[in-house]
């Protein structure tokens, strides 16, 4: 034991001094694939290694092939935070070891999740007739409220008697939605087919209510059976984000269940000004807000808060008489509101995070970030040859590179994103806005600063120009 006492110390401190240098490492490792796993044994050991020689191996091949999500010039896809008080909770998880899928099998972790969530539900503004969970990511979450939505549709029938013989189900979301959406509907059984993709319209891209009302009436008419509406607020590509409250007043019309995916940006909403752009959130059916991207917890840390708890338990929770706490019926066991009944202690990190840097001190965080991004958006509108395609929405704007004369701009925008990933100082990404490419930049890495966020001028425009 005194060994392993000292290699987690070890551990510990090559994690801090780790992010102390990673402004010096490019974001992602210049590495080509196959590359790695040549530098591994093709086989397992048969007898015990030294830990001097794994812990080696470890600095020697695989921290160099790492691509950096902490870095402070991580600007691709969305932040996934780990502060550093999450990263000291984490280590006292994984020291403890529990399985939390139960009040019995750890009640502080039961109880302290409890506590966690309602605190970030008042964080967000949001009504205290929502309870809530940690879910690993919001994939699981939308899942859930997937599965919830198909059940309520079928009056709880599809879980026995199978979807062979209901009505033939329909979910709908915006085209902007994320491809979790379209996940969780293949695995419920409903059919991707079945997945409805309702018009955009507006500066935020959002569902066209009456497109939606419209698409309702013509699947009611054709004898689907609608069962839930999925909202956008931040949608991966581009920020997308649906008036909810138009879409809440649909599901009341229709007594349909609404989720809220705010996967990203719903972490803005502890700042009181950026509320207004997920108005009627409040009446959603549940909502999910990932505490790992912008709030800095560890991932997995997602936030699922639901209206009616009855109604998630009652689809998902199995109760075998090995999984009953005797004496204890009022507890709540948090593996009856999610897929997997194992469950890590996940709500240690959110405590700490929540603790160490205080609401104010993340909203300042999150209206820094904001505000450079604004800031990177406008030096780029006024750079020559560069257009901004899609405004800032929260931190999260899109740009396309095109000087005069390019014949194909969506191959040029690719090389120019690929070259200034290989250039290792930032690290960004593309999507599609209306099928034209267009490259994504967002701020929310913890420990980022101005300069880190303006840095990415000189380097987007010095790439550009060699191109």
């Amino acid at each position: 034991m005194e060994d392993w006492r000292a290699w987690t110390v070890k551990a510990a401190e090559w994690g801090m001094d780790y992010r102390a240098r990673l402004r010096e490492l490019p974001v992602r490792p210049p590495v080509s694939p196959g590359e790695i796993a040549a530098q591994i044994a093709q086989s397992p050991p048969e007898i015990a290694e030294p830990f001097e020689q794994i812990f080696a191996d470890f600095e020697r091949t695989i921290a160099p092939g790492m691509t950096h999500w902490q870095h402070p010039r991580f600007f691709a896809y969305f932040p996934s935070n780990s502060a550093p008080a999450s990263l000291v909770a984490e280590h006292l998880v994984n020291a403890i070891g529990a399985v939390c899928m139960l009040w019995q099998t750890s009640p502080a972790a039961t109880e302290l999740e409890t506590k966690a969530i309602d605190w970030l539900r008042q964080a967000f503004g949001l009504p205290d007739a929502f309870k809530g969970c940690i879910q690993d990511t919001a994939s699981t979450a939308t899942l859930a409220a997937v599965l919830v939505m198909r059940e309520r549709a079928l009056n709880f029938t599809g879980n026995s008697a199978g979807l062979s013989a209901a009505p033939r189900l329909r979910i709908y979301c915006s085209a902007e939605a994320h491809t979790s959406i379209d996940r969780a509907v293949w695995f419920s059984g409903i059919g991707g087919d079945n997945l409805v993709r309702i018009p955009i319209k507006g500066p935020l891209r959002g569902a066209d209510p009456d497109a939606l009302r419209e698409l309702i009436a013509a699947d009611i008419a054709a004898d689907f059976k609608p069962a839930g509406i999925i909202a956008n607020v931040g949608a991966t590509g581009v920020g997308a984000t649906d008036p909810v409250a138009d879409l809440a007043a649909i599901t009341r019309e229709h007594d349909l269940y609404l989720h809220v995916d705010a996967a990203w940006a719903g972490a803005a909403m502890i700042c009181p000004e950026f509320r207004p752009l997920w108005a009627g959130a409040e009446q959603a059916d549940s909502i999910v807000v990932n505490a790992h991207k912008w709030l800095g917890a560890q991932t997995h840390c997602s936030a699922h808060f639901v209206r009616d708890p009855a109604s998630l338990v009652r689809t998902l929770a199995a109760r075998p008489d090995y999984l009953h706490t005797l004496g204890h019926d009022e507890v709540v066991n948090y593996s009856e509101w999610g897929i997997p009944l194992g469950r890590q202690f996940r709500a240690l990190k959110l405590w700490f995070v929540l603790r160490a840097y205080g609401l104010e001190g993340l909203r300042t965080m999150i209206r820094n970030h904001v505000a450079w991004s604004r800031a990177l958006c406008e030096k780029l509108r006024a750079a020559p040859a560069f257009e901004i395609i899609t405004e800032p929405m929260y931190s999260l704007f899109s740009f396309r590179y095109a000087p005069s004369g390019a014949s194909d701009l969506d191959a040029l925008n690719l090389r120019l994103v690929e070259a200034v990933n290989a250039d290792g100082r930032i690290y960004l990404t593309q999507t599609r806005v209306d099928g034209a490419v267009a490259i994504r930049f967002q701020v929310g890495q913890f420990e980022c600063t101005e300069a880190d966020v303006m840095s990415a001028q000189n380097v987007i425009t010095e790439i550009a120009a060699r191109l």
